[in-house]
Parts: structure tokens; C-alpha cells; sequence
């Protein structure tokens, strides 16, 4: 057991995994993690196990930037099939309600402004949120009436991407906290029918879309040869998304011990509620400004 200990490797970084159909969010950090050495993983963001698309996967370091990224707008691409409620919300449940109705385009079109900006959404009883100290999902598999409380999400945008008589694409842009299966249950139950989440990808997460994705398969076969730390995003990618400072070597050392710095500059700012700081292009820490001084939050050792 020391031995596979010490195999592991003080990396830091973000793996951008197109994480495949049929596997858990903690199935994937564990793949990844194996097959880069690392010591240390986590993700910015569970993804459901029938879901695919963007899991990004932080190594070492990159694990400080996790509220970074997984606070950050999301992306999603969705497919419901109309006419059949399910336990879960999603295809994995059993159908538990049904409906002849298929609403026509027009009528979808003109709803989904509806459920655009600030909305109360019901999570689904298949959740991870806790009731009592429980799982809301262990209680509905256990047959317990599983009733969450309605909370405030926030909806960007919603669009229909393509229509048909028994399922529609669409593509959603939401904060955090937004459940895509509620969505969709809610879209049909408000067009006086059934549906759920026939299919589920994920296009974007905080600074990551797409266009940044590994898959598996590409890991594996670099993973025994020199070219798998280039699949590796740096630590500074998770944090694209805040005001980067600069700091002088005296700044950063001071940094680097947890203390704060007041900045100098014409253009250096008085006030931040996040941002983080770096010295020669490497991350030193994030933290806000507070009457032009820098105050550390999470200070990291790269």
C-alpha cells in the first residue's frame, strides 16, 4: 500500500473530460486521477451518470479553483420526450404518469420566455440535496415521499433548437443550482402535458466549453507515454472568468505567507469581491480588494 502511495504525483492542473454516457461524476475523477498519478482530484460540478458533455476534473492545486468553476454559467443541451412523467425526471425512472398530448412548436416557443430570468424551480426527489440529514435520493429509492421545497434559480436563456411530435431539443443557460431534469418536467407539466429528460449534454462550465474537452479515449492512450501532462489545462484556466492583479516580487511573497497586500498602480483597483493574483504567470491566490488591498482567501503552493 506505501508503494502505490508514493507513485502518486504532486500535479496540478484541469482535465476537461467529455465524461461518457453511463458513468458517475465520481467514477470519472477516479479514472482520471488513476491514470495521471495524481494525488489529489475533485470536480467542479456532478454530472448524472446518463449525462455526457463537460466534467471538469481538477488535479493538485487546481482543486482551490473548484468554487471557481463550479459557480460559473453553465450550458446545457437537452432533449425531452414528451408525453410520459418518470420518477426521476430523466430516462432512467419508471413512468409513473402519461399524456396524449404533444404540444405543437408555436405553443412551446411562446412559453419558454416563461421560464427565463429568476425562477422558483422544485428539484427533483432524485437529487443529492440533503432532507434531514439525508440524501434526497436514498430516501426516494428507499419509497419515502421525497417533497423538496421550491428555490430561486436563475435562467439566462432558453432555446428551441429543434421540434418534433415526440421529443424537442433545446439548450438552456443557467446558474448555478438549476436542475435540467425539473426543467423539463415543469416545461411539460406547463404545456398541460408529460415529459422528461430523454438526453443530457453539458457544453459549458465557467471558463470551459466544448471546444476544451478530452475524452477518455484519448486519456488511455496517452496515458503511458510523455504526451499525457499535455492534455493538462494550468491551474489559471479554472479562474478565467475573474480580473487577474499582478504583483511585484515583494507582493507575492507576502501573499504567499496569507497576508495581505495593498496595491499600487494608477490603474490598480480599489474594489473586488473576487479575483485572484499572480507573480511571473503563476496562480498565487484568490481573494477580494477591499479599499485597494489585496486579502488572500485561498493561497496556493505552486
Amino acid at each position: 500500500m506505501s508503494q502505490a502511495r508514493s507513485k502518486k504525483r504532486a500535479l496540478s492542473g484541469w482535465v476537461v473530460l467529455d465524461k461518457p454516457y453511463d458513468m458517475t461524476s465520481t467514477q470519472a475523477v477516479g479514472k482520471v486521477r488513476w491514470l495521471f498519478s495524481a494525488a489529489k482530484a475533485g470536480h467542479a460540478g456532478t454530472l448524472d451518470p446518463l449525462a455526457t458533455g463537460i466534467l471538469p476534473i481538477a488535479l493538485g492545486e487546481a482543486t482551490k479553483a473548484v468554487p471557481q468553476v463550479q459557480d460559473g454559467t453553465k450550458v446545457y443541451r437537452f432533449a425531452i420526450a414528451w408525453g410520459r412523467a418518470t420518477s426521476t425526471d430523466d430516462a432512467e425512472g419508471e413512468i409513473v404518469a402519461t399524456s396524449d398530448i404533444r404540444p405543437e412548436r408555436g405553443a412551446l416557443e411562446a412559453l419558454l420566455p416563461r421560464f427565463t430570468g429568476t425562477i422558483l424551480q422544485r428539484p427533483p426527489a432524485f437529487s443529492a440535496l440533503k432532507v434531514d440529514g439525508e440524501r434526497a435520493y436514498d430516501l426516494a429509492r428507499a419509497g419515502a415521499a421525497v417533497d423538496l421545497a421550491a428555490r430561486p434559480i436563475s435562467i439566462e436563456a432558453i432555446a428551441l433548437l429543434d421540434h418534433g411530435a415526440e421529443r424537442s431539443l433545446l439548450e438552456v443557460t443557467c446558474g448555478k443550482g438549476t436542475y435540467v431534469r425539473a426543467l423539463a418536467r415543469d416545461i411539460a407539466e406547463a404545456l398541460g402535458t408529460r415529459g422528461h429528460v430523454a438526453s443530457l449534454h453539458r457544453a459549458a462550465v465557467g471558463p470551459f466549453d466544448d471546444g476544451d474537452c478530452v475524452t477518455l479515449a484519448q486519456l488511455e492512450a496517452a496515458a503511458a507515454g510523455p504526451g499525457r501532462d499535455g492534455l493538462l489545462q494550468p491551474v489559471s484556466a479554472g479562474l478565467a472568468e475573474l480580473e487577474e492583479i499582478r504583483l511585484d516580487a515583494g507582493q507575492a511573497g507576502a501573499v504567499a505567507n496569507g497576508n495581505p497586500v495593498l496595491l499600487t498602480g494608477a490603474t490598480a483597483p480599489i474594489a473586488l469581491d473576487e479575483c485572484w493574483v499572480s507573480f511571473k504567470g503563476r496562480v498565487l491566490a484568490t481573494g477580494a480588494v477591499e479599499f485597494g488591498q489585496f486579502k488572500p482567501r485561498r493561497v496556493f503552493n505552486l
